[in-house]
């Protein structure tokens, strides 16, 4: 399919690969799939893989070849760059825009690269997703900003925290939205706040960047952001990139933590001198057609609007919150406020106390073609605290999981919502949820419990279920 005509909101549907394909349910029935685990990754656009297809004729290794094709691959692997700049309001010259396998990895290369002692502290919060908690733990002194009892951010806390630890404080690392509830945070007041007691910002951008603009510069004298990260296949680019962007200073003195080629101007027997960044940072060849996919799919989206998108996402999250807090019993973790839905993404998580929330995702899945996803998210601490656990319940949860007890490992279901997603879907969501729930018993029958996995999966499967695809 090949695009003809501006996108836009109302077509986007249109321009995503394999919208239309149908899969097989546990009776042997085909429907159309839908997916709700955009939170995790997003599909691809045409226009993106339209894009690759023309560039993998021209392909060739860049920086250095004469060829003309190593030409053309790498202007177009350096002009990817300020696509990418341009698309958060950074500064081009004063910014290293730096290309990675994801965000966790461009988490990890600034850990590194901020050169942090133990005399340090760096505030992250118990929202984080762990790729923007774990890095920090074994390199300075970490500490997390508390959570609200509806799990939004405390930002007295944060405020507390700089304050007695004035003058120690090298970055608040803090996510733009949270990838278990929606939340989206106040990133510029965070980052005014922080840079008052003396501290930069990191905003870990991945679950944000598909949903709201970002603006590095900010507004005003002391809310920029100085530092970004977000990964290509939760922005509709799914093939292997993730950047990082902050101030070239930052990377122009000390060793990278990865080095090889690329890296340098210059090596001897005796000695070696770094290239200047982004180069310095990009250690071997460099993934060029995800530097492509993912300046496709920044076009694509200024194409459709960032407003446009907002919009039609909060239609899709306030009509799915009216329909779900009708469901007797249900447990929402997110926000269901009206008030607050414009301050969400479409990330809604939830619990059914009839079903394990491993068995109704499957259950999602087997019997109507849906994909949610379910467990904890990669963000444990932060699930840990929405479910009210002890230290104690934790302590016992751990335990279980290190032996691999997983049945009653507790965890929520998640959806999460795209701009391709509809009203439609939502319904068809909504009837195989109520028709689950009406046939609680005579459903859950078919299934077991795979206790090597901690899944549950259909007692009987159609033999040429997932026949689809293979290598």
């Amino acid at each position: 399919m090949l695009f003809k005509n501006r996108l836009s909101i109302d077509n986007v549907r249109n321009n995503i690969v394999g919208i239309n394909k149908k899969i097989m349910l546990r009776n042997g029935k085909k429907t159309n799939y839908i997916s709700f685990d955009n939170a995790a990754s997003t599909p691809t656009l045409v226009p993106v893989l339209t894009k690759i297809n023309e560039f993998l004729e021209w392909y060739s290794s860049i920086h250095r070849g004469t060829g003309y094709k190593s030409v053309i691959s790498t202007r177009t692997y350096d002009d990817s760059r300020k696509i990418v700049a341009d698309f958060l309001n950074a500064d081009f010259e004063k910014n290293a825009v730096i290309y990675v396998k994801n965000s966790t990895e461009a988490i990890n290369k600034l850990s590194y690269r901020l050169q942090l002692d133990r005399n340090d502290v760096v505030i992250s919060s118990l929202m984080e997703h762990h790729s923007n908690d774990l890095p920090w733990r074994n390199k300075c002194k970490t500490l997390f900003i508390n959570v609200l009892e509806d799990g939004r951010l405390d930002l007295d806390d944060l405020e507390k925290k700089l304050n007695s630890n004035k003058g120690k404080v090298k970055l608040v690392a803090v996510t733009g939205c949270s990838n278990v509830t929606g939340y989206i945070n106040d990133i510029h007041y965070i980052a005014s706040l922080s840079h008052t007691y003396g501290a930069k910002i990191l905003i870990d951008a991945a679950q944000l960047a598909p949903h709201r603009s970002i603006n590095m510069k900010g507004k005003g004298s002391d809310d920029y952001l100085d530092f970004v990260v977000l990964s290509g296949h939760k922005l509709y680019a799914p093939f292997g990139i993730g950047v990082l962007v902050g101030p070239k200073s930052t990377f122009q003195s000390g060793e990278p933590e990865y080095t090889g080629g690329g890296t340098i101007i210059s090596v001897s027997q005796n000695n070696i001198y770094y290239a200047a960044p982004p180069e310095r940072e990009e250690a071997g060849s460099p993934n060029i057609v995800g530097a492509v996919a993912l300046a496709e799919a920044i076009k694509a989206i200024n194409e459709i609007d960032m407003t446009e998108i907002k919009k039609h996402e909060i239609e899709l999250t306030k009509y799915f919150l009216e329909r779900l807090t009708k469901i007797p019993r249900i447990k929402i973790y997110s926000n269901t406020k009206e008030a607050l839905i414009p301050n969400t993404a479409g990330v809604i998580s939830f619990n059914i106390p009839e079903f394990s929330h491993s068995l109704l995702a499957c259950l999602l899945a087997y019997e109507g073609g849906i994909g949610v996803r379910n467990g904890c998210f990669c963000a444990h601490p932060y699930v840990h605290r929405l479910l009210n656990l002890s230290p104690a319940d934790i302590r016992k949860l751990q335990q279980d999981m290190m032996f691999g007890r997983l049945k009653n490992v507790p965890g929520l279901v998640r959806v999460s919502f795209g701009m391709y997603n509809t009203i439609q879907e939502i319904d068809i969501f909504m009837d195989v949820l109520n028709y689950i729930i009406d046939n609680k018993k005579s459903i859950c029958d078919e299934y077991m419990y795979i206790s090597s996995t901690g899944k549950y999966e259909p007692k009987n499967l159609p033999k040429n279920i997932y026949s689809e695809f293979r290598l």
